[in-house]
Parts: C-alpha cells; structure tokens; sequence
C-alpha cells in the first residue's frame, strides 16, 4: 500500500523533517532504495551508504539525521520505528473467503464464513475455525482442533488432533503442530512406545517458521505462550512449556519437559536439555548447550569458536588430558601447603 510521510511520522511517532505529503510506497536498504522508498539507518558502518542513499525518506535517530542527505524520521529506535513503517506499507496479502473444490471437509467442522481455505485441504471432524482465518493449499487439520479468529496457515501444515491455536496465530509451510513425542520405555533392550495422550496449546500472536515441528504432551499439553516468535526447523519436545515473548532462532532443539521463561531469547542451533527450568530473560548465545537449569536473567554462552585447524587440534588433544593436568595441580597445592 501507500502512504504519505506525514502519516508514516504518525504511525511510528517520528519527528519529520520533511514533506508530509510525500507518498511512500515501500521499503528498501539505503544502497538499493529508490524514490518513493523508505529505508532505515542504525550504525555509523552503513554511513557512506546514507550518504549516497536515493530514498525518499529515512528513519534514524537524532544524532544521525544531520547527516541524512533526504528527508528524516528522527526516531529513539530507528529499527523498531522500521519494523512498524514496513508492516504499514507491506500488510499480509489480502484473500477472497470461500472454499476449493477439492478441499475435504468433514460434515462436523465448523469454518467461519469469511474464511478461505485451499485446494486439497482436508479438515476433520468437530474442527472449529475462527473469522478472517486462512488456511493455504495443503493443510490437514485434524479431528477436534480449534484454531481462533485470524490465523494465517501457509501451505503443507499439519495441526494433528486436540490442538488449540489462539489469535493471530502464523505457522509457515510445513510446520506440524502436535506430532507425536519421543516417549519410549526399555524392555529388555527392546523400546516400546508410550502413547502421547496431550496436545499442544499455541497462545496469540504467536509465528512459528517453516518445518518447526512441535510435539504433543505425553499427558499433559505442550504450551506455547503468547507473542512467541520461533524460527525455521525447531523441534520442540514433548511437554515443553515456552513462556511469553521468547523467541528462538533457527535450529534450536528443546528436550522433552523443559520449561523457558519469559521474553528469553535462544541463539540458533541451541540445543537445550529436558527437565531442565530456565528463568525469564535469558539470553542464550548461538550454538550453545544447556544442560542444566539457568534459575538467573542474563546472556549466557557454551561451545568453542572457530579457530585455525591445526590450533583446534592441538586444543583438542590437550583437553583430553585436562582432568589428569588438574589432578597434579592439585597435589602440587597439597605439596607446597
């Protein structure tokens, strides 16, 4: 869509300096924006780029707008004021309800009017399906779901039975909601499986990306707290509760049972242990490993960084004998006591 920069200031609680009545009709970066283009600029790094940039306008903060070569949206936090212009000017695609012809309905769904579902979807028996919902090409909603008013399912998702998504719900292509957990019990060197009798509780405004795959409670339900934010090819076990705002990158992988607080953030490959509590607002850097409760906010970090290969070795081989090397320090310490 489009809007004027007058409005875009008021949307955003910008001070403009500028004209109002320019009309803006997308985003774009400081290097490839055109006229008519709103851009954005956070660090002195991208300096050179503002100062060439052909945007109609900028969003950045005081210190930074004597610089900007074109008209500014002077705001505290120019990214954030960003985030709020482009979701103004680029809105989700709008749809037309109705239902495909080759899309399965079972006679006990209930779809709301102004819904629109796609081809070759299948939707089973007592699902109820909320207003202004859509649900892409694909989808297979399973027996007893519920899905609240103005989700938005991409294609290839998969929302097995009982599951419940709140307002506002986005699930990106592929994601499966409430697949079986990883319950397995030893008999005798031979695993048997333990039935999953819970399901999956998603809250609002919660947007979970492609291929994350949630699983459901072995009896009680996995919960995932409102405003959640999960990225692409997550896996989350069985009975895992994630608290509001957490948001988790790419990769991460969350055992069975563990429970994460409030508005933490999870670094991507993460991999984080079952059974374990961690407290709200935490930060978890990339690639970390969590094996055991974290009970304090903070950032938090494991893992070792890339170095040369040769040094890594010679790291590696060292470390290996780290238990025998501290043992003799501490009967040196003995010794000279």
């Amino acid at each position: 869509m489009t809007a004027t920069l007058g409005d875009i200031a008021e949307h955003v609680d910008a001070q403009l300096q500028g004209d109002p009545a320019v009309e803006i009709s997308g985003v774009a970066s400081l290097r490839r924006a055109a006229p008519g283009q709103l851009s954005f600029y956070t660090h002195k790094r991208y300096a050179a780029d503002l100062a060439a940039t052909r945007a109609a306008a900028v969003v950045l903060n005081a210190a930074a707008a004597p610089a900007s070569p074109v008209a500014s949206l002077i705001v505290a936090d120019p990214y954030l004021a960003y985030t709020r212009a482009a979701a103004l000017l680029h809105p989700p695609p709008p749809f037309s309800p109705g239902i495909h012809p080759s899309a399965a309905l079972d006679a006990g769904a209930q779809v709301a009017a102004d819904c629109f579902v796609g081809a070759n979807t299948v939707i089973g028996n007592n699902v109820s399906i909320g207003a202004g919902t859509y649900i892409g090409p694909g989808c297979v909603i399973d027996a007893d779901v519920s899905i609240d008013t103005h989700c938005r399912l991409h294609p290839g998702v998969t929302v097995m039975a009982g599951a419940k998504l709140g307002k506002r719900v986005l699930l990106h292509p592929g994601v499966v909601i409430g697949a079986d957990g990883f319950g397995l019990a030893n008999d005798a060197g031979r695993w048997l499986k333990i039935p999953q009798l819970g399901s999956v509780v998603i809250g609002a405004d919660v947007e979970i990306g492609a291929n994350t795959t949630i699983d459901r409670g072995a009896l009680e339900d996995t919960v995932i707290g409102a405003g959640v934010k999960i990225d692409n090819q997550v896996q989350i076990g069985h009975n895992v509760r994630i608290g509001e705002h957490t948001a988790i990158a790419g990769g991460v992988v969350i055992a069975g049972s563990a429970r994460l607080g409030r508005r933490c953030m999870i670094g991507g490959g993460g991999a984080i242990a079952g059974h374990i509590d961690i407290a709200d607002d935490v930060i978890i850097a990339g690639m970390s490993g969590v094996p055991n409760s974290i009970r304090q906010p903070g950032a938090y970090a494991s893992g070792v960084p890339i170095t040369e290969q040769q040094t890594w070795r010679k790291n590696m081989a060292r470390f290996r004998k780290l238990d025998a090397l501290a043992r003799r320090v501490f009967r040196l310490e003995k010794l000279v006591e």
